[in-house]
């Protein structure tokens, strides 16, 4: 790790490379989400933006809630982590922009370990959802970045009162 690294940037790391452990184990390894041993005897993809998601949304009750949640809110809520300790562990990735670009090169590199390597399917709608999920975890960070420097602010003001 670089010199000039705070604790808070440190512990930042861990959590975020625990976080890329665990989500490579989910989508490449993980047998409840048809991963494992078995390999797809041909590539699946998706080229079609939203096609997906429209059909995740419209019948939902015909796939069912436990696809609709896996699909469409976890691969949101997968990604938010990596949009939120971005900014932790860099300070480029404390620019939204910065962090939805990574977010989204990031998801293009997932989806095409898993075209190549026939595990899941390529598909253009999960790293729209990726992407969403990096930008809503970044979103999450500035809330409680912004929470920490008002009360820290406002500690630093009760002090200054007393003395």
């Amino acid at each position: 790790m670089i010199k000039n690294t705070t604790k808070r940037q440190k512990l930042g790391w861990v959590i975020f490379i625990v976080y890329l452990i665990f989500l490579a184990y989910f989508l490449f390894f993980s047998e409840d989400f048809g991963r494992g041993s078995h390999l797809q005897e041909e590539y699946a993809y998706n080229l079609v933006p939203f096609k997906e998601i429209r059909r995740f949304t419209v019948y939902w009750h015909v796939v069912g809630i436990r696809s609709f949640l896996l699909n469409i809110v976890g691969n949101v809520v997968g990604f938010m982590p990596f949009g939120f300790f971005l900014p932790v562990i860099s300070r480029r990735s404390r620019h939204w922009y910065n962090t939805v670009l990574l977010s989204f090169l990031f998801s293009l590199c997932i989806e095409t370990v898993q075209l190549v390597w026939k595990v899941g399917s390529f598909d253009v709608d999960d790293m729209i959802l990726n992407t969403l999920g990096g930008l809503l975890g970044f979103v999450f960070y500035k809330i409680v970045q912004t929470i920490r420097v008002r009360r820290k602010r406002r500690a630093a003001a009760e002090k200054s009162i007393l003395h």
